[in-house]
């Protein structure tokens, strides 16, 4: 450069030395429409790619060259003149830039942005766009993606987050972020408004993204389709012109500011108007306007490092662009939201929130997945019996294979040798068939031609009063009656909440002290029962067994291998009443296999919250449902 100012000043000025001189200029610029110099670089694309081998040769260096002194000639000027290179005579070599690079004809173009030793020219824009826009819309048929943030930060609690969205919320003035600030804050505000479109400008290092505020009232899309048969959306329709606010991101790429220079601050304050593509007869960063002798443009002295995105990093602006001015009218002055920001938080969940609901959802359904969960059909030799009964029949059962209650029941049909239908349902998806005979949908539930009944106690005393088969209480003796009432009392009241409050709970010292409550009250009802047996009244299985054996079945079948509950003594009454019950041929004949019990009590027993209405009733303290 400073030879080149030397090769200059050192000739005579001369009308001759002017014309060659102005021609030199031509070969750098040429004069547009309205008169302002465009860059070679701008020039017919057909023309781009000549390199030195051209025969044309440069005589300046294009970055002295003034735009302001080469244009004031007539429109019918040739706009490229260059020399022979056999001519006679020739420039003064230059020293080589190595960051120049041959452009048009031997001209060099102008330099861009150097960045980690690289040149980066004005035409590569498009690229760094599409490499470095951090708010990228979907891939289209890439499948899901995170839309336009996917590239965010997950930061729950930043410091000053209130702050920082009430600011962002209210944008009064135009804010300024860094890229950090950008990712960590906006995803907390992102539920106040609503992407819309997208600019991409076609020469220029940053990208506008337009939002609207969430509120905005919006007219209905698909008409009411007039299909009878459609199966109708349930819709709440938003109320029209709530909020007019719109917002700008301008986001800024590395580098932005060198590559625009001194103009910079006016070009990132209007890119909404007429910037599609570099100004002609702007610097943009090459260099300054300010006229020089003979025409020469100065170097830019670039912008100061104490200003955002001179580090190149990358950096946002936000500013409102739109909305309800101060009278409350859509005037399109720029005015605050009709809402709170509180609304907007009732109305959507940020994009934070809604990536941590996902996360707790995904790891919920991760863990249901390994879970085991309830039985829906029976096993082993109960399932022979419910195919035995699965005919249709004026006596119905409706059951769940797992549920001790309903063996009750079950056990109760058998021993009486009734003919019955079993219904096997899901008591967790109640049928309506179900729901007809017990509003609540428990099960067991009795359906008796057109009467039904629930509760298994009350079910199996209104099977012994139809006063079929063999009898579960003593005929003919009240006090041995009234006697088997008063203990299966107790087994409802004290044994069966034991067992669930044993099962239930996750603290080892409270296991015990449930367990030491289990084994009290059952022995209070081995005192109460027959001496010799095997079952309650002797030799023969009544009401109390049956009352009963749901749960001696499940206490080895469930509390032993989630709780450690010890085995009866070999040769103690308790021991001899559960041998008596579990051979029992019709007990075995409702038994499904161990695991069916094991998989489907796994839920008491890790205490899952909604489990049952029984495991609610019994983490409350309760009386049972």
């Amino acid at each position: 450069m400073e030879g080149a100012t030397t090769a200059l000043s050192s000739q005579p000025f001369s009308p001759e030395s002017q014309h060659s001189h102005t021609n030199a200029i031509h070969g750098f610029h040429h004069q547009g429409r309205h008169g302002h110099a465009t860059l070679v670089s701008q020039l017919d694309p057909s023309l781009q790619g000549l390199d030195q081998a051209s025969p044309f040769t440069s005589s300046f260096d294009p970055q002295l060259v003034d735009s302001s002194n080469v244009f004031e000639q007539g429109p019918h000027q040739t706009r490229f003149h260059g020399t022979q290179s056999h001519a006679g005579h020739a420039p003064r070599r230059q020293q080589k830039n190595p960051f120049q690079q041959p452009g048009q004809f031997g001209v060099l173009t102008p330099p861009g942005r150097i960045v980690n030793g690289s040149l980066v020219q004005h035409d590569s824009i498009a690229r760094l766009q599409q490499e470095h826009d951090l708010l990228q819309n979907a891939e289209p048929g890439g499948g899901k993606t995170e839309g336009h943030f996917a590239n965010m930060k997950v930061v729950p609690d930043p410091p000053n987050l209130q702050a920082w969205r009430k600011r962002l919320f209210d944008v009064n003035e135009i804010i300024t972020m860094t890229e950090e600030e950008f990712q960590t804050y906006f995803p907390h505000v992102d539920n106040i408004y609503s992407h819309r479109s997208t600019q991409r400008y076609k020469r220029k290092p940053f990208v506008s993204h337009y939002w609207d505020c969430r509120l905005k009232g919006r007219p209905p899309g698909t008409p009411k389709s007039d299909d009878p048969t459609k199966r109708k959306r349930k819709r709440q329709a938003r109320e029209r012109d709530l909020c007019d606010v719109k917002i700008k991101i301008t986001e800024f790429f590395p580098g932005a500011r060198t590559l625009l220079g001194p103009d910079f601050e006016a070009i990132a304050a209007n890119t909404s108007e007429t910037l599609s593509t570099f100004l002609p007869g702007q610097s943009y960063g090459l260099a300054t306007q300010q006229p020089q002798h003979f025409g020469m443009l100065a170097l830019s002295e670039g912008p100061r490092l104490d200003q955002p995105g001179n580090k190149e990093e990358r950096y946002y602006t936000i500013q409102r662009v739109n909305g309800n001015g101060g009278n409350g009218k859509g005037d399109g002055v720029a005015g605050p939201h009709k809402h709170t920001l509180e609304e907007s938080d009732r109305v959507k969940k940020n994009s934070i929130q809604r990536h941590f609901l996902k996360e707790e959802k995904q790891k919920k359904k991760s863990q249901e997945s390994t879970q085991k969960t309830y039985h829906k059909k029976a096993t082993g030799p109960a399932l022979a019996t419910v195919k035995k009964h699965s005919k249709d029949d004026d006596l119905k059962l409706f059951g769940s294979c797992f549920c001790p209650f309903v063996q009750r029941v079950w056990i109760a049909l058998e021993v009486k040798g009734f003919n019955y239908q079993y219904i096997e349902v899901d008591p967790y998806k109640k049928p309506e068939s179900l729901l007809e005979v017990n509003p609540r949908g428990l099960v067991p539930a009795l359906r008796h031609g057109d009467w039904g009944c629930y509760e298994s106690t009350v079910l199996m005393e209104y099977l012994e009063d139809l006063e079929f088969g063999d009898r579960l209480l003593p005929r003919g003796d009240a006090k041995a009656r009234a006697n088997c009432r008063l203990w299966s009392d107790h087994i409802n009241r004290k044994i069966v909440p034991d067992f669930y409050h044993y099962l239930q709970e996750q603290n080892t010292s409270k296991q015990i002290e449930h367990a030491t409550e289990l084994k009290s009250d059952i022995a209070k009802l081995v005192d109460a029962a027959h001496p010799e047996g095997p079952f309650f009244l002797g030799r023969t299985m009544g009401f109390v067994d049956i009352q009963i054996a749901p749960w001696m079945l499940r206490m080895k079948r469930v509390l032993t291998p989630y709780r450690g509950w010890p085995d009866p003594e070999e040769g103690s009454r308790w021991g001899k009443w559960t041998n008596a019950v579990e051979n029992n041929g019709h007990v075995k004949a409702t038994t499904s296999t161990d695991d069916l019990y094991l998989d489907s009590y796994e839920r008491y027993a890790e205490n899952r919250p909604n489990t049952s209405e029984l495991a609610k009733a019994v983490n409350s303290g309760r009386g049972l449902p």
